[in-house]
């Protein structure tokens, strides 16, 4: 597959695993599971007063009943019920079948200590049963698995390296605002790459190293729109609303690469392959202009 390609679709894989919740995150998990483990994995789906024997799906191979949990926010008092009769329910549902117990959840913060306590005390009550707890480095290890027609039925069509060549400003429109129609300078040098020790400062993986390099190669084209465009501060209320939105992301404790994908969503990069492309070159600009996360420091800089 393209690495550019690639790079969104782990983007986009990022965004749905923060942001998917309750029955949207178990749909969600029970297709990347599919994809992954082929026929291997049998989803399992609510059915009238049956519901759905505590269990949101299983692999057949190695007798794995997988329960997945995403609510708005995460406690440990609820975590530890949900737990408990999840578990419980698997147990007596499909007994002569269940070799293996896996809590899904999407918190990026991980699971309270409680809960991970409370899940020794199941080891122990149950020592024939693996209990395990997956989050999002599993998940990417599912993610990885699946073929690059899988990620397309999942994710859309992505940019590949060639789309950001086709850019002009009138692609730009819907990202920044009401552009004027003008097509790129073809005399317009390549920027460098963005700045190793920014992205070692920001704990950037090299996923998205490979998007801001993929956005750089049309940053001349955002500084044309906002030297050219009529209202003399569109950059800076832009720039404004990159900050607020950076430092609300910031507070919440996310990693880089998490932040990262909330501000490609925040910036549009979504939809058709030009747009997503033309929208990232507008953050490689506002990452460049330093109205986006941390900058190195000075010492290392210079060493």
């Amino acid at each position: 597959m393209d690495p550019i390609s690639d790079a969104f679709y782990a983007k986009d894989f990022k965004i749905a695993f923060l942001e998917k919740k309750g029955a949207a995150f178990q749909d969600w998990f029970a297709k990347l599971a599919g994809h992954a483990f082929g026929s291997d994995f049998e989803a399992v789906r609510p059915y009238g007063k049956q519901g759905d024997w505590k269990c949101d799906g299983r692999l057949r191979s190695s007798g794995t009943i997988f329960q997945c949990y995403a609510p708005e926010s995460m406690s440990d008092q609820n975590t530890i019920a949900k737990i408990d009769a999840d578990l419980a329910g698997a147990v007596r549902k499909w007994p002569g079948f269940i070799k293996s117990w896996v809590f899904v959840h999407n918190d990026p913060r991980g699971v309270p200590p409680a809960v991970t306590r409370h899940l020794d005390k199941k080891r122990a009550q149950h020592p024939d049963l693996e209990i395990a707890i997956w989050s999002e480095a599993d998940l990417v290890r599912l993610f990885e698995m699946i073929s690059p027609d899988a990620k397309r039925l999942m994710f859309g069509v992505a940019p590949t390296q060639g789309t950001v060549h086709s850019i002009s400003l009138s692609d730009l429109e819907p990202v920044i605002s009401a552009l004027k129609s003008r097509e790129p300078d073809p005399s317009d040098d390549v920027p460098p790459p963005p700045s190793a020790q920014k992205l070692e400062k920001n704990s950037l993986s090299d996923e998205a190293s490979a998007l801001l390099r993929f956005g750089r190669l049309k940053v001349r084209l955002v500084e044309t729109y906002f030297s050219k465009n009529v209202c003399v501060d569109l950059g800076e209320k832009i720039a404004e609303a990159f900050r607020n939105r950076y430092a609300e992301l910031q507070a919440l404790g996310l990693s880089g690469d998490q932040i990262f994908s909330y501000i490609q969503k925040f910036a549009g990069v979504a939809g058709e392959p030009k747009r997503q492309a033309a929208a990232m070159a507008v953050v490689a600009y506002f990452f460049d202009q330093c109205d986006i996360f941390e900058d190195p420091d000075e010492e290392a800089v210079g060493t």
